[in-house]
């Protein structure tokens, strides 16, 4: 009965995404997961541990925050088909709601493209600031087009295709599971100092959470704009990440255009390989196309799931 759930999630996170006045009136499950890492980290990456003990305490927190996670999943699950029934599935479709993202990533990189588009370079940087990590204040209009279509290539991971996946395929546990890593992956999961020891297991749990995820959102992408399976076959291993590859050289290649390249993290510069070098500089109306490959991505995300439905 866990399968509707993933369509009725899909429409709600589409047509109306996560509400400001929803948040400001019940908050959101991941900044649970985010004040719960914050508190473990403050306690078990004080640096007058050693490496050992850091990183045994990073892997003590990520137990306790996946036992919390599939906890108050199947807890979740078993109230709602006890107090419904048969219609249980509707209910508890809003507690999978919030842990999909499409419409929250759509608004996010729009704002950029606009700015962009009517010349507002401080806009775009402001804009674009509130979904990377990188340095923004230098970038110029390459830049900050390639930054947003980055984003929005590893999120259509990250914040669609897994948490869809296991949504499908281990129901809310599955979801808020996935969540609470890949929440973790992003505060923590850092290879750089105070984070090396103590993130190190959550970065690895979220590259296996995202093995197959990563490579359909590929896929996915690929069909939606087909000019990028060559890219994506080709770069996808000279990015960092095992996983966020995939998706980012599969729009690069959709796009023909460059993405990664040199990146500045707190003033440091990174001399990251290029993806998709061959292609050009990015600009608005890459990003815009960006945006329109992304809905077509979703759309097939939806066609999939209802033949993953109907299937079984």
């Amino acid at each position: 009965m866990i399968r509707p759930v993933a369509v009725i999630a899909l429409v709600l996170d589409a047509t109306i995404g996560w509400p400001a006045p929803l948040y400001r009136l019940v908050g959101h499950p991941v900044g649970g997961f985010a004040r719960f890492i914050s508190w473990c980290e403050r306690h078990g990456n004080r640096p007058q541990r050693s490496f050992a003990r850091r990183r045994a305490a990073g892997i003590v927190t990520v137990v306790a925050l996946l036992s919390i996670a599939i906890a108050a999943g199947l807890a979740i699950e078993t109230l709602v088909y006890a107090l419904f029934g048969r219609w249980g599935w509707v209910a508890a479709s809003l507690f999978a709601w919030p842990g999909l993202a499409q419409r929250s990533l759509y608004d996010h990189v729009r704002p950029v493209w606009r700015a962009l588009a009517s010349d507002d370079i401080d806009g775009a940087r402001i804009a674009v600031s509130r979904i990377v990590g990188r340095d923004v204040a230098a970038l110029d209009r390459a830049g900050i087009a390639r930054a947003a279509i980055e984003s929005l290539a590893e999120s259509f991971c990250d914040g669609v295709v897994a948490p869809l996946a296991w949504l499908l395929f281990a129901g809310l546990p599955g979801l808020w599971a996935y969540k609470a890593i890949n929440t973790a992956d992003s505060l923590i999961g850092h290879y750089e100092e105070p984070w090396r020891a103590f993130g190190w297991a959550a970065a690895r749990c979220d590259d296996l959470f995202n093995l197959v995820p990563a490579r359909v959102a590929g896929v996915v992408l690929c069909i939606a704009a087909p000019g990028g399976w060559r890219v994506m076959l080709r770069d996808h291993a000279r990015h960092a990440s095992p996983n966020a590859g995939w998706p980012e050289a599969a729009m690069a290649g959709a796009l023909g255009v460059a993405l990664t390249g040199p990146i500045a993290y707190d003033g440091v510069a990174n001399d990251k390989p290029w993806i998709g070098g061959e292609g050009r500089s990015a600009g608005a109306g890459d990003l815009k196309r960006a945006l329109a490959v992304y809905v077509r991505a979703c759309a097939l995300l939806w066609a999939i799931a209802g033949g993953i439905i109907w299937a079984l």
